[in-house]
């Protein structure tokens, strides 16, 4: 299947997303202040980004003058915000059709640039995007002592092996 590669690069983003939240949860605060603002810093432009692209996606305005906040959230809000934005990216690359994969949407990117991306290259550039972020918090948690959750590709091929078999998604359910 043709979307495939876009469905597993996606499932394993808010793999990865939520299993580094949940080392934050964990260390966040054994982290020295200015480097804790950083870590919240990195997943809120991540967050900003993910839903710049979701509203590309559904073909609306973001709203966004920045990939940022205004006001930087706490982690708690931006680790709930990225579990229900992970969620919609998976339920959105899981319901995609292969056709769709290469339809262009015309929109702006928060400066105001007209831009033009496919649906797949939207995904691919939040997967793409979201992995080099985790690896500068994963950096910063490393260079205290800490362990990082291990999100490689890999990782989460194996991690998704040893669950128990899943349903068919919906679409090759409905015989798209």
């Amino acid at each position: 299947m043709f979307t495939l590669p876009y469905r597993t690069l996606i499932h394993s983003k808010r793999w990865a997303t939520n299993g580094l939240n949940a080392v934050l949860a964990e260390n966040l605060e054994r982290l020295p202040a200015d480097e804790q603002v950083l870590v919240r810093r990195l997943l809120d432009h991540v967050q900003a980004v993910d839903e710049i692209f979701r509203h590309n996606l559904e073909a609306r305005p973001h709203g966004y003058l920045a990939p940022r906040s205004v006001e930087l959230p706490a982690f708690h809000v931006l680790a709930s915000s990225a579990r229900a934005t992970a969620d919609w990216y998976a339920d959105y690359a899981d319901d995609l059709m292969a056709e769709q994969v290469d339809e262009a949407i015309a929109f702006s990117f928060s400066n105001g640039e007209p831009a033009r991306m496919t649906r797949g290259e939207m995904l691919l550039h939040v997967a793409i995007h979201a992995a080099g972020h985790r690896a500068q918090v994963a950096l910063l948690l490393q260079k205290n002592g800490m362990q990082p959750f291990p999100d490689r590709i890999t990782d989460f091929l194996r991690a998704e092996d040893a669950r128990p078999a899943r349903p068919a998604p919906l679409a090759e359910v409905a015989g798209r």
